[in-house]
């Protein structure tokens, strides 16, 4: 009894290392219960170090617990912590460019998973951390399915509905009014804060406008990044007053968040901030406007705007697709994008801006113009470097066809974040095609992932949910890219971007035009050639790149909504 109250106490004091020391020599294997191995690999990991080593150790703790007991309570922590410590694994191995050991943890977790799957299926805690292996595994059916059992089960937190609404932007099933429905139901869960713990919202005639941005992202050069500089770097200041919200932390590492901070009068960070402080300290700052950059992605705090922290609020760059959250006023667009019979179908009022809803602020490499790598290798490279759970089976099926159609023609695929290739290549192994895709591993080197655009000659956008970062980095590199038409917002920001671009010819309109325009792009070499230095030389002076334009216009319409 002695050693379990010393063992207590320790873990109030944060002593880890000497609790791992006592469990491993003071008890015997067999007094090392589910509870006590637990204990011990959390030990392992709370005491900081996050290396191979430790995340491995304690992965092989958190293994034995869940096996030594039957579908116990203590098991089930155990199994719900060898699941993230297992994608924690992964995302490291990853980073070191080592694929094979933790993905056969994820195999371990889903065959027992799927087999005690009556036990679990009503545990919200272990199918979350499902849900997160079989994002990484790009399996989004499962990640539907169970999602859908929660909310079915009336498991409908903020946490489930948006992953269950932003993992439907993948598919090709859910339309605008989808959407809606669900974003709907989501503002209905958010939570609603009395006013006597709210400070009164106070709007005061300034001689500047003050403007909030709000995001989780600002940091490790997030694509957001990219776009918010683009504004931030050309606003005049003797109008406007400019704050930054992060719900991250800040590093004095992080080059990303710390140029943007340079660029703003404030920043704050308001992670470790509850719901209602990080209201009152918004409302404090008097802010006129706050533009938040999630909906419903990453750590989003739509809780903020339900409960409203600003007189306007409008969604902006990070989610182009409506929230259905009450509150959210506006949501920034371009004529490209949402169409006058569809903004029923948004709970936002559609602002729009005349060219382009976005402008990228440009790469700090220099630009220097590399000829189409088939002049060397004699054949034809695309390549896509979109998420890979954008990549679905229509997707698969079309690109599959247009390889077999080109003689010798190759796919480089590399996912915009850490995510396995088994199943895709599963599916382009169904097509018959899989000898002609290469994978690139996840590379967190910006100038090396930037240099791969050389070896493609075609970039092929992925449908419905288009590429947007990656497309306009592909154009900075001179690389034509292919996308197709769609049907509201989110899939059709590749249309706006290249119709900015006078690239319609780049444009098909369905699936078949999609695989006609490949191949026909693929055999006119000459003409690839031609296109390939008409981008690269005329890019820069488009609504692209043309962040000074595009922050007066930005800004412009945001004074007007004041007004």
């Amino acid at each position: 009894m002695k050693k379990i109250i010393d063992i207590k106490k320790l873990f109030q004091e944060k002593k880890y290392t000497e609790i791992i020391s006592q469990l491993e020599n003071n008890i015997t294997k067999i007094q090392k219960n589910s509870g006590i191995l637990n204990l011990l690999g959390a030990c392992r990991l709370l005491r900081g170090k996050s290396n191979k080593e430790d995340l491995s150790s304690a992965l092989e703790d958190f293994r034995k617990a869940y096996l030594a007991e039957h579908r116990t309570n203590h098991s089930k922590e155990a199994f719900v912590n060898f699941i993230n410590v297992s994608i924690d694994l992964f995302e490291y191995e990853n980073s070191k460019k080592n694929h094979e050991l933790s993905s056969n943890n994820f195999k371990e977790a889903v065959d027992f998973f799927e087999k005690n799957e009556d036990f679990f299926l009503n545990d919200v805690r272990t199918v979350l951390a499902m849900v997160r292996i079989y994002k990484r595994l790009v399996d989004l059916e499962r990640v539907n399915f169970y999602l859908e059992t929660l909310i079915k089960n009336k498991n409908t937190n903020p946490f489930v509905l948006n992953n269950y609404i932003y993992n439907n932007t993948f598919s090709k099933n859910w339309r605008s009014d989808d959407f809606l429905k669900y974003g709907k139901i989501l503002y209905d869960n958010l939570p609603n804060y009395s006013e006597n713990k709210i400070v009164p919202l106070k709007k005061e005639k300034n001689k500047k406008i003050k403007i909030g941005f709000l995001s989780a992202d600002l940091s490790g050069f997030h694509p957001v990044t990219y776009f918010l500089k683009s504004i931030l770097s050309n606003y005049d200041s003797n109008q406007m007053e400019i704050f930054l919200y992060l719900n991250h932390t800040q590093t004095k590492e992080d080059s990303s968040t710390n140029d943007l901070m340079k660029l703003v009068n404030k920043s704050c960070e308001i992670l470790n901030l509850s719901d209602v402080e990080a209201i009152n300290l918004i409302r404090n700052d008097k802010i006129d406007i706050i533009v938040d950059l999630m909906g419903v992605t990453s750590k989003n705090r739509l809780s903020l705007i339900k409960n409203r922290v600003a007189p306007v609020q409008i969604l902006w760059c990070g989610y182009c697709n409506t929230t259905g959250v009450k509150g959210m006023d506006y949501i920034i667009a371009d004529p490209n994008l949402v169409f006058e019979n569809e903004k029923k179908n948004y709970s936002e009022k559609i602002v729009y801006l005349p060219k382009i809803w976005n402008s990228h602020s440009g790469i700090n490499v220099k630009r220097v113009y590399s000829q189409s790598p088939f002049v060397k290798n004699k054949f034809i490279t695309f390549g896509s470097f979109n998420n890979f759970r954008k990549i679905n089976e229509n997707v698969i099926s079309v690109w599959s066809r247009i390889l077999k159609k080109i003689p010798n023609s190759k796919l480089i695929l590399k996912s915009s974040s850490v995510l396995s290739n088994n199943l895709i290549f599963q599916k382009f192994k169904e097509n018959q095609i899989s000898e002609s895709v290469e994978f690139e591993p996840f590379e967190s080197d910006f100038e090396t992932h930037l240099n791969l655009y050389k070896k493609v000659d075609v970039a092929l956008d992925t449908f419905p949910y288009n590429g947007v970062t990656t497309s306009f980095e592909a154009i900075w590199m001179g690389v034509p890219v292919l996308t197709m038409k769609g049907y509201n917002f989110i899939s059709r920001c590749g249309e706006s971007i290249n119709k900015n671009l006078n690239m319609t010819n780049l444009i098909s309109k369905n699936e078949n035009d999609y695989f006609l325009q490949a191949c026909k792009i693929a055999s006119d070499k000459d003409n690839l050639t031609k296109m390939r230095e008409h981008i690269f030389n005329t890019a820069l002076s488009t609504p692209l790149f043309d962040a000074k334009d595009f922050s007066y216009q930005f800004f412009d319409k945001l004074k007007k909504l004041i007004k």
